[in-house]
């Protein structure tokens, strides 16, 4: 079964007077690309998926299927809170083209850790021999999948990957000891690149990497070659990038900072609402000093 490890991009969904904006998408995916990103992962909580229609997430997941051309894998996000939803999901990700599917723990109804398995399991009886990567984040959903649920997800072969964005090291190492080498452990914080990497995790699925993927890219490579010194002065270098773009909700300040890169512009669709212009200020000067921005 396939998986996905590297420097990997939550990626933005541009739009355009409330559309889906697919020319300036196009041209984030060839910055990523060229920038060093190993997977692209499109419609997940970076591209505001929840705030659109399931035509838009397909065209969404299959521009960038196109766009990358092979270069890369695609991972497409397909969770929801409705087990039978989130296996709809996953058909459109697979008929979009599609390497695997990105599965958020289901949010807001809160199931237990028995009903996390057997969610899981109903998605990946659905669609046979097709990779998952499991996502948890639970400051964002009000469920935690814990180290011996990990565990119990290691039964089902089609969950390659465990996203652990819980940003504790004490997490990392107990799905370390529980999971071994069976789940690929990718960090979802930008803040825990290094140290989680060094506990044995093998890459991030970022936000940040959106503006800065050469940076990121080298991050990662640094930190997996255990060249420390050099993945040290990365991760120190970017750790105000990493605030300023959760100084809002993301993915406010990341489709700001695509603004000021030119990519596309900066709307959201509500309920996010525009960065308020002080954290703009700081975000602007945080990209100057990087060299991201010129002028």
């Amino acid at each position: 079964m396939r998986t996905f490890e590297g420097s990997m991009t939550a990626l933005a969904t541009p739009f355009r007077e409330g559309a889906f904006d697919e020319a300036a998408y196009r041209a984030l995916i060839r910055q990523q690309i060229a920038g060093g990103t190993s997977v692209l992962i499109p419609m997940g909580t970076t591209g505001e998926a929840v705030t659109m229609s399931p035509e838009e997430r397909f065209r969404a997941t299959r521009v960038a299927v196109e766009e990358a051309a092979g270069r890369v894998p695609v991972v497409g996000g397909a969770g929801s809170n409705s087990t039978a939803e989130t296996i709809e999901g996953v058909k459109r990700v697979r008929e979009a083209g599609a390497d695997g599917s990105l599965i958020v723990t289901p949010f807001y109804n809160k199931p237990t850790q028995a009903g996390l398995v057997e969610h899981f399991r109903a998605v990946a009886k659905a669609h046979p021999g097709f990779p998952i990567i499991a996502y948890n984040v639970p400051g964002r959903t009000g469920v935690d999948l814990l180290p011996e649920t990990a565990l119990r997800l290691c039964d089902i072969p089609e969950v390659v990957a465990i996203k652990e964005a819980t940003g504790s090291m004490a997490r990392a190492i107990d799905l370390v000891e529980k999971c071994g080498e069976r789940l690929t452990l990718l960090s979802g914080d930008d803040f825990t690149v290094l140290p989680f990497i060094a506990c044995g995790g093998k890459g991030v699925i970022s936000v940040s990497s959106n503006v800065a993927p050469r940076m990121m890219a080298d991050l990662v490579a640094a930190a997996r070659a255990g060249q420390l010194e050099k993945a040290r002065e990365l991760q120190v270098r970017m750790n105000e990038l990493h605030r300023l773009l959760f100084i809002e909700s993301s993915p406010i300040p990341v489709k700001w900072a695509l603004h000021k890169l030119g990519l596309f512009g900066p709307e959201v669709r509500l309920p996010l609402v525009p960065m308020t212009e002080p954290n703009a200020k700081k975000l602007e000067a945080e990209l100057r000093k990087l060299g991201l921005v010129q002028g």
